[in-house]
């Protein structure tokens, strides 16, 4: 018995070295999502898809307004407004919506970005009539007065307060947004100023609401255990209902201007440690320079022994917490990187440390393994996120509303596969500039220089 314990050891080991010199392998396609459209006589886009395996109904309704369409003065009302839709309309009292899908076995809620405000319910498959009711009722009819304005102010100011003001490093983002963007409304932070938020007059709300919360500016996506033709009579009739807005919805974002040369600032915050940022501005959403900077993103910060970590938290040991990403959205973003100094190193040496990773990839690329690696990781996370009604109808409304092409909730995982180690380099080239760079070095007060 203790000869073939020894022998059965032996042979997992062998078998764990012939897994690691094996090359990894490509990621096997995931089944597409099936789905049809459909554009309501008012504007309203529906996109549906059934799926029988089990009998609940998902229903998002995504309106095309994020913080980005907010002007100056007047941030952060996308997020207000994710709160003021709760708070009840003609036929449904404040903070019912809700309830209403608690007491029948469902749950909801809702989320804001740069790009989007999406509202969401999944709950057992006959009651989508309700959900779809429910959120005709509050498009049409959404009580938006004084009050109730008021109060959802001062919940908003105090979610700032927690998540940021009270946070350390939370005003991290912050931050690093207002120091690289100079016109483009992603400066701003999707929760808004104090200041903006105490400014809001209910007639700066009121306006924002006519304007962005209308059937032409909203797709409305269901996923679950439906028949589409019902689904579709039952979106008619509740949704199609919803009168136009008769105007048209503004489009007119500033364009943020090419940087030309880098741009330095040394900020002092109440943290404990310095915080470094590296940060360059990429492209949007859906172009082809963003496959293989998402790539990049997952080779320089996607686990322990992805490039950052390995070199500047466990090799060198220059930071307390190192990571970085690619913020690819609606339109051009960043592609940044940051330190927490470890106690005893610079910034100095970080921003030094960061700058050598950036260009370590222009100079000598990834190898085949690391992109192999990232292909892979990128195809898990394809795959455990479409695994639920929820998923599903986040993948399709992404790509309808976003790229404004749906067939990319099922194309771009073959985009991914075939991006190359050329690929990658080219885009370091192209983005990761001395010129089109932003260096923050965040020191904790009273050490600034």
């Amino acid at each position: 018995m203790r000869l073939t314990f020894r022998i059965a050891i032996a042979l997992a080991a062998c078998t764990v070295a012939a897994v690691a010199l094996a090359p990894v392998q490509a990621a096997v396609r995931p089944p597409k999502l099936q789905y049809q459209t459909t554009t309501l006589p008012n504007g309203l886009r529906l996109i549906l898809s059934e799926d029988h395996s089990t009998p609940i109904v998902h229903v998002a309704v995504w309106y095309h307004v994020g913080s980005k369409n907010e002007r100056p003065g007047r941030t952060g009302f996308a997020h207000l407004f994710e709160h003021m839709m709760f708070k009840g309309s003609k036929n449904v009292e404040p903070d019912a919506h809700t309830s209403i899908v608690s007491s029948v076995g469902g749950r909801s809620n809702a989320y804001t970005t740069e790009d989007t405000t999406v509202f969401w319910q999944t709950l057992p498959a006959h009651y989508l009539p309700l959900a779809l009711w429910l959120e005709a009722d509050r498009m049409a009819t959404l009580r938006v007065d004084e009050a109730a304005f008021r109060r959802e102010r001062e919940v908003v100011k105090e979610e700032r307060r927690m998540r940021i003001e009270n946070q350390p490093y939370g005003r991290l983002s912050e931050i690093i947004y207002d120091h690289a963007f100079a016109v483009h409304p992603y400066k701003h932070p999707t929760i808004g100023s104090m200041a903006d938020l105490e400014a809001a007059s209910i007639a700066d709300v009121r306006d924002f609401h006519r304007t962005y919360y209308v059937p032409e500016n909203a797709t409305v996506v269901i996923v679950g255990d439906f028949d589409a033709a019902q689904a579709l009579q039952l979106a008619t009739q509740y949704l199609g209902r919803v009168p136009k807005a008769g105007r048209r919805v503004p489009l007119d974002i500033p364009k943020e201007p090419p940087m030309k040369v880098e741009r330095r600032a040394v900020v002092e915050e109440g943290w404990p440690l310095p915080a470094v940022v590296v940060a360059y501005h990429i492209t949007y959403d859906g172009h082809p320079d963003s496959y293989p900077l998402h790539i990049t993103s997952k080779i320089l910060s996607d686990g322990q022994s992805a490039r950052i970590s390995r070199e500047l938290i466990y090799n060198r040991r220059l930071c307390l917490s190192a990571f970085g990403s690619g913020n690819i959205t609606e339109h051009p973003n960043l592609f940044f990187a940051v330190c927490i100094v470890q106690p005893g190193q610079t910034p100095e040496a970080a921003e030094k440390a960061l700058v050598a990773e950036f260009e370590k990839l222009k100079t000598e690329g990834v190898s085949t393994h690391e992109l192999q690696r990232a292909q892979n990781q990128f195809a898990r996370d394809y795959i455990l996120s479409r695994e639920t009604n929820e998923d599903k109808a986040m993948h399709l409304a992404h790509a309808a509303v976003i790229h404004n092409d749906i067939t990319t909730a099922d194309g771009e995982f073959d985009i991914f596969m075939r991006t190359t180690v050329a690929d990658v380099q080219r885009v370091a080239k192209t983005y990761f500039s001395e010129s089109n760079r932003v260096v923050l070095h965040v020191l904790p007060k009273g050490t600034g220089r």
